[in-house]
């Protein structure tokens, strides 16, 4: 047990440091200061590097090459330095002449594309980071005819490369939505023709959270059996209000106990009621239209699910001033999408 006595006129830092001197500990606290602020430094200016909000002009400034590509995407894999994707040792060296590393354990050699989205690819880098970029920040959506425009590639390049952005911005796990949740329903594509006594049209359900995210689901029919199942995989247990028009679907599509959280509005009379209305899902709903007729004017049913899909994506993403970076990290870490499967009839590609 140490007995201390304390001088008045003893500033606080100076007792401590004559404490640590007496303990023996003065080396030791040095060392673990000047590790602890080495270490907040280094994460600083890391974060700094990915973080940073990105404009066309910035973009094209910071990956105008290929080399600053790789380096972006280098950083992106290893945050904490490079390690082989075959053993996990990160004792690496460069090959420079070919842009490779090599695994001075296993000796296996591997590049910043290895085993991405991008690996192999005969469309540059920074063509894929400008469309990424397009994609991410286009309102309405970027049209594969506008792609082919602006990166100088074919029609088929350009179709195919938007699609596996779309791809990768699918969120395999999304969290349920809870608090006061709006559904309702809409109708897209299809024109009325010639003997036929209706347009063939393609059910989407809208659900969406107040002050939260957005589900867009293509459904195959608009019946109560269906706008149930796809309820419970979207709605969560916490939902507090669930809000509707006055369709008869949704009274049977919601379960006795989501019963007593529904309310409705009669459009035939108000489009609110305090704070019961669906204007917020409707919005989402315009945004989509003004997507499909504006920008893409024509999608099909089959790839219908992937427009869905980035629409949700960039609006649930809307307040992201890293959706660069974020998207980037999505293709790195997507499956690659083969043009056969996205060419292949739906009984084919099921």
């Amino acid at each position: 047990m140490f007995l201390i006595s304390f001088d008045h006129e003893l500033l606080l830092p100076d007792m401590l440091l004559h404490v640590l001197h007496n303990l023996r500990m003065e080396e030791v606290l040095y060392h673990f200061l000047g590790c602890h602020v080495l270490g907040m430094l280094l994460f600083l200016l890391f974060r700094c590097f990915m973080s940073h909000e990105l404009d066309l002009c910035s973009l094209i400034e910071d990956f105008g090459s290929e080399e600053k590509c790789r380096a972006y995407l280098e950083k992106l894999r290893w945050p904490k330095g490079i390690t082989c994707p075959a053993c996990g040792s990160d004792k690496i060296s460069r090959i420079i002449a070919r842009n490779q590393f090599d695994c001075d354990g296993c000796r296996y050699q591997f590049s910043a594309t290895a085993g991405t989205i991008f690996h192999d690819t005969h469309l540059p880098l920074w063509k894929w980071f400008l469309a990424t970029y397009l994609l991410c920040e286009s309102r309405k959506g970027m049209s594969a005819n506008q792609l082919k425009r602006m990166l100088k590639v074919t029609y088929k390049t350009a179709w195919y490369l938007s699609h596996r952005i779309r791809a990768a911005m699918m969120e395999t796990q999304p969290k349920k939505l809870r608090g006061t949740v709006e559904i309702d329903e809409t109708y897209v594509g299809g024109k009325p023709r010639k003997h036929r006594s209706r347009p063939d049209k393609q059910v989407v359900i809208g659900i969406r959270q107040r002050n939260g995210d957005l589900r867009l689901i293509h459904a195959e029919d608009a019946k109560s059996d269906t706008v149930r199942k796809i309820i419970n995989e979207n709605v969560g247990g916490h939902v507090e209000v669930i809000i509707t028009d006055e369709s008869a679907i949704y009274p049977f599509a919601l379960s006795s106990m989501r019963g007593k959280e529904h309310r409705t509005i009669n459009h035939s009379r108000e489009y609110v009621h305090g704070d019961v209305h669906t204007n917020t899902v409707e919005s989402a709903f315009s945004l989509l239209k003004r997507g499909i007729f504006g920008t893409w004017h024509k999608v099909s049913a089959k790839h219908l699910p992937a427009y869905l899909d980035e629409m949700c994506f960039r609006f649930n993403n809307r307040k992201n001033n890293y959706l660069f970076r974020d998207t980037m990290l999505k293709l790195i870490g997507s499956p690659n999408l083969e043009y056969k499967q996205l060419t292949a009839k739906i009984e084919d590609a099921a």
